[in-house]
C-alpha cells in the first residue's frame, strides 16, 4: 500500500476524564449520550471510539461495571464496524495496580495505557511482564501513550529488556500536554518522530484551537488522529462545535485533501493490532 492510499484512522474522544456539563453543556457523559455520539461520529468518519466512564457526580472512574454498560450501549449503537477502546487514565486517582486490575477484569478489545502511569520509576518489572503477557494471551490491543520523549525512552527500555515482549506496538503522541496554557502546536510533533523502532502505527492528539492543524500535520506524515471534546471543542474558524461529529467531519475532509481516506472499522482493527 502506498502512502496516498493508506487509510487515515480517526478516533473520537468525546468526553475525557475532566470536563463536565458545567464546563461544556453539550459534552456527552452518560452511556446513552456517548452511544448517540458514537453513532454520529461514525457517520462523520470515525472508525474508533476512545471511551471514558464517569460516576454519578461526573467524576472519572475505572469502574468495570460502568465500562461494561458503556461498551454494551455503544456497541448496540454502532454495530460491529467500529473499534471500541477504553482508557486506564489515572487522573491522580488510580495506581498502576488499579489500572492492571481493571484490564484483567474487563478484558476489553482495546485499551490506551500511559507509559508513565503503568511503568513509573519504581515499577515491578516482573509484575509488568506478567501483565503484558496476559494482555497478549487475552488478545487485548494496547495503545501506549507518550506525553514526552522521555516516555518513548521508557517504552524502548521495556521492549528491549523483554518486559514488553513484542516487536511493534501502536502508540499515541500527546502534543502540548504540559505546555503553557495547554495549547498544542504542530511543531510539537517533531520531538516524537523517529524516536522508536518499536512503533507499528502512531496517532496524535492535540489541545486547543490548533488541534486540527496538528491533526493534518500528522496526516501528512502518515499518522492517525484522536479528536474530540476531551481535548478541544473549537472548529478551525474559532467557533464552538455543536457536536463531536463536527470535529470528526472537519478532520476527515482535511485528511482527504492530504490524500488520505477515512479508515473503516475493519481497517482500524488492523491498524491498531500490535505485532507481538
Amino acid at each position: 500500500m502506498t502512502y496516498g492510499q493508506a487509510p487515515f484512522l480517526i478516533a473520537a474522544a468525546p468526553n475525557g476524564a475532566r470536563k463536565t456539563k458545567a464546563d461544556l453543556p453539550n459534552i456527552p457523559i452518560t452511556p446513552a449520550e456517548v452511544a448517540e455520539t458514537a453513532r454520529k461520529c461514525q457517520q462523520a468518519g470515525a472508525a474508533m471510539m476512545h471511551l471514558h466512564v464517569r460516576d454519578d457526580l461526573q467524576k472519572h472512574s475505572l469502574d468495570v461495571g460502568r465500562y461494561r454498560e458503556m461498551l454494551t450501549e455503544v456497541r448496540a449503537s454502532v454495530g460491529d464496524d467500529m473499534l471500541l477502546q477504553v482508557t486506564t487514565e489515572a487522573v491522580g486517582m488510580y495506581s498502576a495496580d488499579d489500572q492492571m486490575n481493571m484490564i484483567r477484569e474487563l478484558q476489553p478489545e482495546a485499551v490506551s495505557i500511559a507509559i508513565r502511569e503503568i511503568a513509573p520509576d519504581d515499577a515491578n518489572f516482573d509484575q509488568l511482564k506478567s501483565f503484558f503477557a496476559f494482555m497478549r494471551e487475552a488478545d487485548i490491543g494496547p495503545q501506549f501513550i507518550f506525553y514526552a520523549p522521555s516516555d518513548v525512552a521508557r517504552f524502548n527500555q521495556l521492549v528491549e529488556t523483554g518486559v514488553l515482549a513484542g516487536q511493534k506496538f501502536p502508540v499515541l503522541f500527546v502534543l502540548g500536554r504540559y505546555t503553557d496554557g495547554q495549547v498544542s502546536d504542530p511543531a510539537d510533533l517533531l520531538g516524537f518522530m523517529g524516536t522508536s523502532q518499536y512503533i507499528s502505527e502512531w496517532m496524535l492528539c492535540a489541545f486547543g484551537g490548533f488541534e486540527n492543524a496538528c491533526i493534518l500535520t500528522g496526516a501528512g506524515l502518515g499518522g492517525h488522529a484522536r479528536i474530540g471534546f476531551e481535548n478541544n471543542h473549537l472548529l478551525v474558524d474559532g467557533s464552538p462545535a455543536a457536536h463531536n461529529a463536527e470535529l470528526i467531519a472537519q478532520a476527515r475532509e482535511g485528511g482527504r485533501l492530504m490524500g488520505r481516506h477515512a479508515a473503516t472499522g475493519a481497517q482500524a482493527k488492523k491498524i491498531m493490532q500490535p505485532v507481538w
